[in-house]
């Protein structure tokens, strides 16, 4: 559905801007009480706040870990996926988050995926029908001197074909499995 208007939307205002609107006024997102704060036109560059309030303060009167992880969760994927395009299958794997100190302040977090990179994806994919890596983020205060936690996601990248095949592949094995 999401993809459905965002392609509709894609005729009249950048993806950024899209991004930016649709992610601030998604209730799921907004329960996480992160905000998009910035999108390069590319996506390549998304800087996100979690503003500290009575809303994810924890027991302990610090954020609650579960906005931490929670507002950053979809941000690599959906860069990913509005940077590689449509001939490519994006997941989440995993996700992990290490906390380094209590966070009594917005925490601010700058998702970057560079060329060099997607280039490396791209052929990668070409050469194995799919890639599994790792990304990781800071979540900093907002002058970035103070880590408060590390996010890891490992993202999996295949070609719509090969997801394709290998979906199908699965399919006829349960299908084997049952008879």
């Amino acid at each position: 559905m999401y993809r459905k208007i965002n392609l509709f939307l894609q005729r009249f205002l950048k993806k950024s801007t899209i991004f930016k609107t649709l992610f601030n006024i998604s209730p799921m997102y907004r329960r996480t009480s992160g905000r998009i704060m910035e999108a390069t036109e590319d996506m390549s560059r998304v800087k996100v706040r979690i503003k500290f309030s009575w809303k994810n303060v924890n027991y302990n009167g610090s954020m609650f870990g579960g906005s931490m992880s929670a507002a950053t969760d979809p941000i690599f994927m959906i860069q990913y996926n509005e940077l590689l395009g449509g001939e490519y299958v994006v997941w989440d794997k995993t996700a992990k988050i290490q906390f380094k100190r209590p966070a009594k302040q917005d925490v601010w977090a700058d998702f970057v995926v560079d060329v060099a990179e997607l280039d490396e994806i791209k052929q990668l994919v070409a050469e194995n029908g799919s890639y599994t890596f790792f990304k990781s983020v800071n979540l900093t205060g907002k002058d970035k001197r103070m880590i408060f936690a590390t996010v890891e996601k490992e993202i999996y990248i295949a070609s719509r074909e090969h997801y394709k095949q290998r979906k199908a592949e699965k399919e006829a094995q349960k299908v084997a499995d049952l008879n």
